[in-house]
């Protein structure tokens, strides 16, 4: 099974002064799709301590799978995505390519998305906003590749001619 790790990233949940809603809901559409979610945590829209709980989830070996919610946008503070790119070894750009197009089909705005997606090490990393109904609707349209790339990724032998 597939190990998972859910990072909300936001200023007022982290104050506790609002309930984390992105994070939950992404945790349980995972959990839907059959990964195991080990571990969530909640950050403050800043860069550093993005960075921390990126590096440190990444590196522990026990996830295979990294979902952040929120920061994505253009506002002063929407700092995940560089966080992201600061961290990751190698990026995977199809994956917010496709998530933006999929989410165009419902709002203009969707182009508006900073998203990114990044490998560290052996774990996947992946930016989704911070709305819950965005960050379902982004998930649900990479979530059926994303298996046959972590297999991949594993260096298990993947057959790259079976769909999903």
């Amino acid at each position: 099974m597939l190990q998972a790790a859910v990072l909300t990233v936001s200023d007022r949940s982290f104050r506790g002064e609002r309930p984390d809603e992105g994070g939950p809901l992404v945790a349980g559409i995972l959990k839907e799709a059959g990964y195991a979610v080990v571990k969530t945590a909640i950050v403050p829209d800043e860069q550093g301590q993005i960075e921390s709980a990126l590096r440190e989830l990444a590196d522990s070996g026990q996830v295979q799978l990294l979902v952040t919610t929120g920061g994505t946008g253009f506002a002063p503070r929407d700092v995940t995505p560089e966080a992201t790119l600061a961290v990751c070894q190698r990026m995977a750009p199809g994956i917010p390519e496709a998530m933006r197009y999929a989410s165009m089909q419902v709002t203009s705005r969707a182009m508006l998305s900073r998203a990114q997606a990044g490998i560290r090490g052996g774990t996947l990393i992946v930016n989704l906003p911070g709305s819950p109904k965005a960050a379902r609707e982004n998930l649900e349209a990479v979530l059926p590749a994303l298996a046959h790339g972590l297999e991949m990724l594993s260096g298990r032998p993947a057959d790259c001619a079976r769909l999903p």
